[in-house]
């Protein structure tokens, strides 16, 4: 079965139209609203210059679950 889901809202104009493939090896900065200088802190930081790397990164993946697991009531 197919999906289809309308990213737009989340990257900037330029990468509306991009395959996820395409999407993974963008620059951080395709998402909308991180700056050149947001993804350039990203990198310094934590090696971060892909929207894959960053989905990837063990740091932000531990403070999605947590929020997750609180929003959904866990103690």
């Amino acid at each position: 079965m197919a999906v289809e889901i309308n990213l737009d809202s989340l990257l900037d104009k330029e990468f509306e139209n991009s395959s996820l493939a395409e999407l993974l090896s963008a620059p951080v900065s395709a998402l909308a609203g991180v700056s050149d200088g947001d993804a350039e802190h990203l990198k310094a930081a934590f090696n971060i210059k892909t929207i894959g790397d960053l989905g990837k990164n063990k740091y932000f993946r531990a403070a999605t679950l947590i929020s997750q697991l609180h929003d959904a009531g866990a103690k």
